[in-house]
């Protein structure tokens, strides 16, 4: 597998060419928005790994997202009840990252917040799809 090497700044890139996404921040870091809404961002918190980005999707396709590619995508408990997935960004070809915005900026646009009929979201390693 070649390494894709993208960061946030190739994120910025592909976010800003999708419909009415703007440059934001969140908790002080560097973020996408769209009407307002958190599309992506810097994850601030530690347990997060670097070179990461916080992605807003909903608990369903996180779930699908984690158990198909791991390696790509992960978790971490202080995540688990916000309806983001966590990129690891050099594991992700500008392709993938592009259509993960897409589908991130359906999830935003649809309002799921929701949390899973069992009342979390998926736990690291314990991705559920219903």
């Amino acid at each position: 597998m070649v390494r894709a090497h993208c960061n946030f700044d190739v994120l910025r890139q592909i976010g800003l060419s999708l419909p009415e996404v703007v440059e934001s921040t969140m908790y002080g870091s560097p973020a996408l928005k769209v009407r307002g809404k958190l599309l992506a961002c810097v994850p601030v918190n530690r347990s997060a790994e670097p070179n990461s980005a916080a992605v807003r999707i909903d608990f369903e396709r996180r779930a699908a997202l984690i158990e198909a590619n791991p390696e790509i995508y992960y978790l971490t408990d202080h995540y688990a009840d916000h309806p983001t997935v966590l990129v690891r960004l050099a594991r992700i070809g500008p392709e993938k990252l592009h259509d993960l915005l897409s589908l991130a900026l359906q999830s935003a646009a649809s309002g799921r917040r929701k949390l899973p009929r069992s009342g979390r979201g998926s736990r690291v390693g314990k991705p559920t799809l219903r």
